[in-house]
């Protein structure tokens, strides 16, 4: 009866918590920050942290999200700039960061995004989401514009499908959506997450040629959001993954039975990071299942 409880109501948590999100869009009130010269985060009021960069030749932006979120956005951009938006470009296949193009195309933007992603947009489209204009594949493609280059560099197997993880070599700075999320434990149940594919990609993340970044999702106080994020949160996040891991392996050497492990977790080191007490359990859950029954999502290397 316990175990049905406990099942209860962190499945109660997990309902409230995505009706939450889908609420959420729209509440509070847009804001931008410059993080670089020409670069700037934005954040609409919904929890979601798009980019956008000015140039001589037009504005690259990055992530649209929704049609409301990318129309608060582009009148960010005409408050700073004259300059067209050229492009809008998406990590990711989910609707929730995908959806909103049609604003940018309006605008005159071509929208960009990785044909694997693209491939899943078509098959299911949802929400308000339009067709891409450019759908580019394999591991790297480079957008030059003004005197910057936008190189895509798409890192495989991780979190949705066509994940894209955007750098501007010449600026130092990154676009990373929903595989870094500073502040915080893994997202609930960590939904179609192939977490050791994760824990591969944010290695080769750290490795990639930029000093800041904004992350899509940042729950960092709102003094230090304005910052963005930096390769030292890509690495906190690569370890919690790592530190989680092996405090299930902890709990099997002590003979923990395999159902009582979630619960028996405790890292008291990221104690401070948000959802810690309500998706912890939840987050250890998902890997023990991934240890139990092996990773998923999964997909052959092309």
């Amino acid at each position: 009866m316990l175990k049905i409880l406990r099942l209860a109501a962190a499945t109660t948590a997990l309902v409230v918590g995505v009706a939450g999100f889908a609420s959420a869009e729209g509440q509070g009130n847009a804001v931008t920050h410059e993080i670089a010269p020409g670069v700037y985060s934005f954040d609409s009021g919904g929890g979601y942290q798009s980019m956008f960069v000015v140039t001589d030749e037009g504005v690259a932006a990055f992530e649209t999200v929704s049609s409301k979120h990318a129309g608060a956005m582009l009148e960010a951009i005409q408050s700073v700039t004259d300059q067209p938006v050229k492009y809008a470009l998406h990590t990711h296949n989910h609707w929730d960061h995908a959806s909103g193009g049609k604003v940018m195309q309006e605008a005159g933007a071509e929208t960009v995004m990785h044909a694997k992603a693209n491939e899943w947009v078509v098959a299911n489209p949802g929400r308000d989401m339009s067709t891409m204009d450019i759908v580019w594949d394999g591991a790297r493609h480079d957008i030059p514009l003004g005197d910057i280059t936008i190189q895509a560099h798409y890192l495989g197997l991780n979190h949705g499908l066509g994940m894209t993880v955007f750098v501007i070599p010449e600026l130092r700075v990154a676009y990373i959506g929903d595989l870094v999320t500073p502040n915080r434990v893994m997202f609930s149940i960590v939904p179609d997450f192939n977490i050791g594919e994760w824990e591969r990609s944010l290695a080769e993340i750290e490795a990639l040629d930029f000093d800041i970044a904004v992350c899509s999702h940042n729950d960092l106080p709102a003094d230090e959001v304005r910052n963005g994020c930096t390769k030292a949160h890509v690495t906190e996040e690569r370890e919690y993954i790592g530190d989680l891991r092996n405090a299930i392996f902890a709990e099997f050497k002590k003979g923990t039975p395999p159902f009582a492990i979630p619960a028996a977790i405790d890292l008291p080191q990221y104690a401070h990071w948000n959802h810690y007490d309500d998706w912890l359990e939840l987050n250890a859950q998902r890997l023990l299942l991934d240890l139990w029954m092996g990773p998923y999502p999964w997909a052959p290397a092309d």
